[in-house]
Parts: structure tokens; sequence; C-alpha cells
């Protein structure tokens, strides 16, 4: 009998020390670093006066789009020197509310031959049956300053009600498919819910077509749409520039913000598992902060600094900078800079801290430099240039 046990054990001890350990993510409070460790940089103001200003595209010109959460989607001369110019045949079903709103600009790979953009927004749903709004996916041909031959491609399902947690943010793969990120739509349990886009990333052809190597295709409990599943907002997302992998951040709920690589098929937890915690209360949420099946973050913020925009920067102006993440910080007011190993982040510095305000968008423009938008009713562009 005691034999007997002491095998079973034996086994028991080999079965789960067979199984891969879990990464442990990173913590900001153990990584930050002095902003002394970057080169010194200035801030120039490129354009004031925007309203709310989500998202930033190039299109091959050198010309600029910019979308404003309040509706609008203006254009900008490359050199600066005149007013934005109000793109017209934008949709009437833009609901702005709350978070919700215009979110992303995007500009298809082939732009030269198809004139093609794409954005994200909230959309009212006009029918009872889909009453409340969702997060969309259109796109439409730019010709001269205005929309033409607008298409919506997706359509969160089911729609609901509150203006909170949309995702939006819009990113083309290296095989030419489109990634759009969702939020839970402020109700926590929607991101583990079959038949529920919420708290996903999905990935769709340009044209809206579902990829037939979408991991959920003929799968029957989950969406074909949906290429991960357990995300609670993700509002930055971009392409490793090496591995072409998406890497994305998420809004955590009073801390647990989280940096993730998005993987097929993979389950991210929330709100099983998180390292927030209910606002009111403090207590934990869902079932601690591990659980074996669901992805850990790479990454982890407690407190939250509620991260916005996100790019890889590898251009020639601040080679110090070469390889590292770049990411917005709306309440913690901040550029903050990470730096990788592979895909471990080594190092956190937070850089312009109070000074310029919440940070919305943040990407490297195709001149090397890095951009960012201001969150505010008097939102601004402003470049981040070597002194």
């Amino acid at each position: 009998m005691r034999l007997g046990r002491a095998l079973a054990s034996v086994s028991l001890g080999l079965m789960f020390s067979a199984q891969p350990a879990l990464a442990e993510p990173s913590f900001s409070k153990t990584l930050v670093q002095p902003v002394a460790a970057s080169p010194n940089f200035a801030v120039k103001r490129l354009v004031d006066g925007l309203d709310q200003p989500w998202a930033v595209a190039w299109l091959p010109s050198g010309e600029l789009l910019i979308t404003e959460r309040t509706g609008q989607l203006v254009r900008v001369a490359p050199n600066f020197k005149s007013k934005p110019v109000p793109i017209t045949g934008l949709p009437n079903t833009i609901a702005v509310d709350g978070q919700g709103g215009l979110f992303d600009v995007a500009v298809h790979p082939n732009y030269r031959e198809n004139s093609l953009i794409y954005l994200s927004y909230s959309e009212s749903a006009a029918d009872s049956f889909m009453s409340g709004s969702g997060t969309v996916l259109a796109r439409a041909r730019l010709k001269g300053n205005t929309l033409d031959d607008f298409r919506v491609l997706f359509r969160m399902q089911p729609a609901s009600r509150g203006g909170r947690h949309f995702g939006g943010r819009i990113v083309f793969a290296a095989d030419g498919t489109v990634f759009l990120t969702l939020g839970d739509r402020g109700s926590e349990e929607r991101a583990q819910r079959a038949k529920d886009h919420a708290g996903s990333v999905i990935r769709l052809h340009d044209d809206g077509r579902v990829p037939a190597d979408n991991p959920f295709v003929n799968h029957g409990s989950y969406l074909p749409e949906s290429f991960s599943r357990g995300n609670r907002n993700i509002q930055g997302a971009a392409l490793h520039p090496r591995t072409g992998e998406l890497w994305t951040h998420e809004h955590g709920p009073q801390g647990g913000d989280e940096v993730n690589i998005i993987r097929t098929g993979r389950n991210y937890g929330w709100p099983t598992i998180t390292y927030g915690v209910n606002y009111v209360t403090g207590t934990p949420i869902g079932e601690g902060h591990r659980k074996p099946g669901l992805e850990q973050p790479l990454h982890v913020w407690v407190p939250s600094i509620a991260p916005s925009g996100l790019a890889f920067y590898n251009g020639p102006h601040f080679p110090a900078w070469k390889g590292s993440l770049f990411l917005g910080a709306l309440r913690g007011q901040a550029l903050v800079r990470l730096e990788l190993n592979g895909d471990k982040v080594v190092r956190e510095e937070r850089l312009l801290s109070g000074q310029v305000g919440r940070v919305r968008d943040v990407r490297q423009g195709p001149d090397g430099y890095l951009y960012l938008l201001t969150d505010s009713p008097n939102g601004a562009l402003l470049r981040i240039e070597p002194t």
C-alpha cells in the first residue's frame, strides 16, 4: 500500500513537472529607470486645435490623416503650414458616447493602386434587435477630400448599450490580412462568452472575408472572425518588425494593464485571471493571477497608466532607442519606452511625464521620427526630435 502510494506520488509529480511553466511577466514598478538613460530630445508642436484626436496615419504623398473621436477625419499637409482640411463622406451612424466615436485610421498597403483607407468607429444600431452600439470596421476610397464607395466590412455582434471599452485599433499584417481589436464593452463576462465578438482580436481579409486559417473557422463554439479571446480593452497594437507578430497592450481594472503578443487561438484570461482589482472595493477579480490554458502577459502595470497607442521604433534619429516599444499613457500622462530583449521587457522609462497631457497615439512616421497625439478637446500632433 505504501509502495502504491509512493508510485502514485512519483507519477503525479512527473505529470505536473512535464507541464510547460507559465512565464513570469515583468512588472513596471521593478523596471522603471531614470529618464537620464534616454538621449536628449525636443518636442515640436506641429498641429493644434484637434478635437480629441485618436489616431494618425500617412498617405504615400506624405500627407497625414488624423481621426478625431468626436467624429471628424482631417487631412494635414506634410509641411504642417496650412490648417487641417476636413474629409467628407463619413457615415452619420458614428456614435459619440463616452469612450465611443471615431477611432483608428489605416492606409491600405497598396494605396497607390486602390486609394483605400480603413476606419474603425462605434456605430449606433438602428433597430431594436441591435439596440445599442458596437465597434465597426469600414473602408472607403479617398478621392480628393471625400470618401467614396464607403463599405462596412465588419460589425461587432452583439451590439450593446454603454460607452466603454470599444478597442478599435487596426493593423495590417504582412500577409495582407487586417486585425481589429475589440473591447469587452464594459461587460467583463463577454470576453469569455462563446458567440460574442466582445473582448477579442478579429482577423479578416482586406475585403471583409474570413480567412480560412483563422483558429475558430468551422469550430462551432466561437465566431469565425475571432483570432484571440479574453482581452479587456486593447487600445494599442503594432507588428513586431522582425517576427511580424501582433503585439498589443490593454487596459486593466484599477491596475493590471498588460502587454501581450497575440497568437492564434490563444485566450488572454480576462476576467478569469488578471493583475487588477475591482474599482470600488479593491477586491480580487476572477480566480487569481494564473490558470493553466490562459496566457500570461509579458509586462504588467500596477497601478494602471491607461495605455494607448503603440509603436516599435527603428528610425535613424535615435540609435539608442532602436528596437524599443513606445506607448502613450492617458492616466499616466507620459510617453513610455519599453526596452526589449527578445520577448522580454528589461527596462521601462517614463518620458514627458506631466508635460504634454494624455498621450492617445504613438506612431513612427515615414521620416523616422516619433509622432504623438494628445487626447484633449484642444489636442495636438507632436514630433519627437533629437536636440
